[in-house]
């Protein structure tokens, strides 16, 4: 068969694409097993940062999640319930749309959902360097053991330092990034009356 022929690229090109199609199917069944375990780590990593569980490794991680918490059914709705000091904390994975997908991730409140206590997010489509800094901790941690007023927090735009006040029920927006900062206030606004609706402490 001449290599210049119709035949001849028909038949190249198709065992070039089987060889091709053959190495990344076997790639993916080799490491199926693997992305499964380094998925359900990530998730239990942010349910532990969400609840401020501190870990030194990704064996230390699995280790306190066993350990620490429970995972609570009400009303066919999950929650994550971690308890310290003899007072009950609930985490709940939020879904909500950013500016150019979805974003996933753990908020993790008091039991009576008057402060949050902590957020992590899993998965997120946001811009890198602008969105995608709400996985920075300066972000995060304005979340931690902030009051709730009047069922919600707010983002101010403009502020971009991050708000160290935690009675003020605010969050400094992220500059450049005012929708996914919306994004990220809707989103968690939406999670808190989740979460008193599910606990039943609405008002």
């Amino acid at each position: 068969m001449k290599k210049q022929s119709k035949s001849y690229t028909i038949i190249f090109t198709f065992i070039v694409s089987f060889i091709f199609v053959f190495v990344l199917a076997l790639a993916n069944e080799l490491t199926k097993e693997q992305i499964v375990k380094n998925q359900q780590l990530f998730e239990r990593k942010a349910v532990l940062n969400a609840f401020g569980i501190i870990y030194e490794n990704d064996d230390e991680a699995f280790e306190k999640y066993e350990d620490t918490i429970k995972i609570e059914k009400y009303n066919d709705e999950i929650l994550y319930e971690y308890e310290k000091n003899d007072e009950k904390f609930y985490g709940f994975k939020f879904t909500g749309n950013g500016l150019w997908g979805t974003i996933t991730g753990i908020l993790a409140v008091n039991s009576d959902v008057s402060q949050i206590l902590g957020i992590d997010f899993i998965s997120h489509n946001e811009t890198p360097g602008l969105g995608g800094r709400i996985e920075e901790e300066w972000f995060k941690d304005q979340f931690k053991n902030e009051k709730i007023i009047n069922n919600n927090i707010k983002v101010i735009v403009g502020g971009g330092e991050g708000d160290l006040d935690k009675e003020n029920s605010e969050i400094d927006s992220i500059t450049g990034a005012t929708r996914t900062s919306e994004s990220v206030q809707k989103i968690t606004n939406d999670t808190i009356y989740k979460i008193k609706t599910i606990l039943g402490v609405n008002e």
